[in-house]
């Protein structure tokens, strides 16, 4: 039996919205490693929604909820860009 069809449905957005906001953290932009922490930060701020097919959460997901999903999508993905850089900071004066 094989579940490798099973993702969380916000990896794809999130990661997305990373590499879209990562030009406005230029001590983080060009760190692969650093954007990963963002992710993983941002990911773990929301609920887990896991789907097989990205189709099977826009068929069940209505306008509003899709609007909410966004904001909360941004707000992970700010929070976290800030959290991994300040914690970068702290980690580079020791």
């Amino acid at each position: 039996m094989s579940f490798t069809s099973v993702h969380n449905a916000h990896e794809k957005t999130i990661f997305d919205t990373v590499v879209a906001t990562a030009p406005r953290y230029p001590a983080l932009a060009g760190n692969a490693e650093l954007l990963a922490d963002v992710a993983c930060v941002a990911l773990n701020r929301l609920p887990p929604h896991y789907i097989r097919h990205s189709t099977d959460l826009a068929f069940f997901t209505t306008d509003r909820e899709r609007e909410t999903l966004q904001r909360s999508i941004s707000e992970s993905v700010d929070f976290a860009f800030g959290y991994v850089q300040a914690r970068h900071v702290m980690a580079a004066r020791r």
